[in-house]
């Protein structure tokens, strides 16, 4: 199969005639190719999405974006089960990850559809001679930048909120993960999205990535992917002083007192380091333990490692490929760390016997007493592997938390209420989960990190506010 770069409305091979293989992770067996796009793409996308601002889309009543978008969120929940099937095997997920990732696009749009026509701006009080009020205007021509591990939540969260305030996008996928958002191109103008709203451009991202981030008629940027390549794309933007969105890494951690509900809590921390096999920039890859309680949470943590299923993604296991061999490698280079820091390898899940040889496999690996200091509980893993650290007071377990480059997400287990406040607000991160991991991935929850993990927010009114520039209108009477 070959699949073409998305420019207004139309299906179109890469300028240079070059193209890059499609591989299933399951069985690291090609099954398509996609256009290797470049400046030239990248241009051709860029004015496509110009045109169409400054016309048929950027000219659209809110009231009839709104409901283009509704459309648009009713057509990917009847494809749901075909984009699943498509991203699973794409990406490697399992398939019900893959289908609660098709759900969530659907929702994202849903939501974004309901918030077009209450994007409101203010009045300001001022001198009785003067009115003030502010509204709230598109950037323009967005760029995002979608990264590999959860290609239709990141688009939806990203570029529905563009789409909803009014912005054309030009979109430029992970080269290893695309096929599911040219897909949801295609519905996108099946429903009657203008040409041009929407454009998706395939390639590497030190070629096509690099023109998007750098081209002088981009708005607004938004990317999501690795501190360094973040830093990159923020320096490409700077040059035409358009304003970036980074989400980038994270090394969460997971803080449990000896008062939590460990019960309760245990296949939280399990799912929160093992799905999509730990390729997940919130991922709770840090679990700091209370001393008390230290032993037994291991031991009953353990179990649930070792019970854990790895395989093709479509057999639906707990844990299925990493994306690539060069990710599989990447995480194998840090389990080597182990055995010259001393550190214990608690316990290991099982890969299936029928699991392809080809497949980028790596089983979930517990890790037992990590030093907080050391590269495992520093550096972003970006697979199965969870790091147990244990701690004795309150003091100790926020310093060691705080104690990274990076502050996306952060868990707290403790039946104290004081504690719950206090902990909460110390914490360096961008979202706090109390008793809980994730919230269910709200879509209405702002999202976004401080320091390594980046800045800007997504979902929620948040993310919409980021798309919008804020214009002061003051009138002399």
């Amino acid at each position: 199969m070959i699949y073409k770069n998305f420019i207004g409305n139309q299906w179109i091979s890469a300028m240079s005639g070059q193209a890059l293989p499609v591989i299933d992770p399951s069985d690291g067996q090609l099954y398509g190719e996609i256009a290797r796009s470049g400046d030239a793409d990248i241009d051709a996308a860029v004015r496509a999405a110009r045109n169409a601002y400054e016309g048929a889309w950027g000219n659209m009543a809110p009231a009839e974006r709104s409901r283009l978008l509704w459309r648009l969120s009713a057509a990917l929940l009847d494809h749901a089960d075909e984009l699943a099937q498509i991203e699973s095997r794409d990406t490697g997920k399992p398939i019900r990850q893959a289908q609660a990732d098709a759900m969530a696009l659907a929702r994202y749009f849903e939501f974004y559809a309901g918030a077009v026509d209450k994007l409101h701006g203010a009045t300001i009080p001022y001198p009785n001679n003067f009115t003030v009020l502010t509204v709230r205007e598109p950037h323009g021509v967005t760029g995002h930048i979608v990264p590999w591990n959860y290609p239709m939540q990141i688009f939806g969260r990203s570029v529905g909120a563009a789409l909803a305030a009014g912005n054309a996008c030009v979109v430029k996928p992970a080269e290893d993960a695309c096929v599911s958002l040219l897909k949801v191109a295609e519905i996108a103008m099946e429903v009657g999205l203008p040409a041009g709203a929407l454009n998706i451009c395939t390639g590497l991202g030190m070629e096509a990535g690099a023109a998007l981030s750098a081209h002088p008629d981009i708005d607004h940027i938004s990317f999501t992917g690795s501190p360094q390549t973040g830093k990159q794309v923020a320096m490409a933007a700077a040059a035409h002083y358009a304003p970036v969105t980074l989400e980038l890494g994270g090394k969460s951690p997971q803080i449990v007192f000896s008062d939590a509900d460990i019960e309760s809590a245990l296949p939280v921390w399990l799912n929160a380091i093992i799905q999509n096999a730990g390729q997940t920039c919130s991922a709770g890859s840090r679990l700091l333990v209370q001393r008390a309680v230290y032993a037994d949470v291991m031991a009953r943590l353990s179990e649930l490692f070792q019970a854990t299923r790895t395989g093709p993604a479509g057999d639906d296991p707990d844990c299925g490929p990493l994306i690539n061999a060069r990710q599989r490698d990447r995480v194998q280079d840090y389990l080597g760390m182990v055995d010259e820091a001393g550190i214990t390898i608690a316990a290991q899940g099982k890969l299936d016997a029928n699991a392809p040889k080809g497949g980028f496999y790596q089983v979930p690996t517990l890790l037992s007493d990590v030093p907080p200091g050391h590269t495992l509980a520093q550096e972003e893993i970006f697979g199965p592997v969870l790091a147990a650290i244990p701690f004795d007071t309150e003091d100790e377990a926020l310093r060691i938390a705080n104690g990274t480059p990076f502050g996306l997400a952060a868990g707290l287990w403790t039946a104290d209420g004081a504690r719950q406040m206090r902990f909460a607000r110390k914490v360096r991160s961008g979202q706090v989960f109390v008793n809980n991991y994730g919230a269910g991935g709200g879509v209405e929850l702002p999202f976004g990190g401080t320091g390594q993990s980046g800045y800007g927010r997504e979902k929620g009114f948040e993310a919409m506010y980021g798309f919008t520039t804020l214009k002061t209108i003051a009138i002399k009477h």
